[in-house]
């Protein structure tokens, strides 16, 4: 039996395609799994507005192109409309290029929009960078304000959490660790908790805890 795992899980919908019902179909689940935070989009908040689970919405997603300042509105529309964690995509251009000023003045204006009790994880997309980029951004993620750095977005075609990304995170900033994206397994999220997660990321939490 893995339910040890129920409380670190976050249950995720981002599905473009996901209606309100879906929504709080996955509110039932996550509760009745004892999974005690779900994700699901900014625009349907609203269907999980009555929830006892945390939730958490993401900013940016899922590449990370939007406007500094329209991220900002984002973030501050979704925690007025009920999510108290925020998973930003950052501009994953200016992790690509070095810019890493751009990148800490985005997170700047993401984390000063929001309240103080509300939870940013920032998105380093860790499949597409090398490790100097990874820990570069990781590093600025922390200093702007983070209180999680996460992997993946699970939208990315380079592909999705990985023990050797997790456990480099946890080698580089002293804030926590949400691994997401291709977490199927038992096996597989135990790796990564080893590693240094400390949040999952899942679309299919029944796998993971049957």
């Amino acid at each position: 039996m893995s339910h040890d795992l129920a409380p670190l899980l976050e249950y995720t919908l981002l599905d473009p395609l996901a209606t309100t019902r879906d929504v709080a179909k996955l509110a039932e689940d996550a509760h009745a799994l004892g999974v005690p935070t779900i994700c699901v989009p900014p625009h349907l908040l609203h269907a999980v507005a009555e929830s006892e689970l945390t939730v958490a919405t993401v900013c940016g997603f899922p590449h990370g192109t939007h406007h500094p300042l329209i991220k900002a509105t984002e973030a501050r529309f979704a925690v007025q409309n009920g999510a108290t964690h925020i998973d930003l995509v950052p501009n994953l251009g200016a992790i690509s290029s070095g810019d890493m000023n751009q990148l800490l003045s985005e997170i700047v204006a993401v984390r000063e929009a929001i309240t103080d009790h509300v939870t940013l994880k920032v998105i380093l997309e860790t499949a597409a960078f090398p490790e100097e980029k990874i820990v570069m951004a990781a590093q600025i993620a922390e200093k702007a304000g983070a209180d999680y750095v996460k992997t993946s977005t699970g939208f990315h075609p380079a592909g999705g959490a990985t023990v050797e990304a997790v456990r480099l995170l946890a080698q580089t900033v002293r804030i926590p660790i949400k691994a997401s994206g291709g977490i199927r397994t038992v096996e597989m999220s135990r790796e990564l908790i080893a590693a240094g997660a400390s949040r999952l990321g899942v679309s299919r939490p029944r796998d993971i805890l049957a």
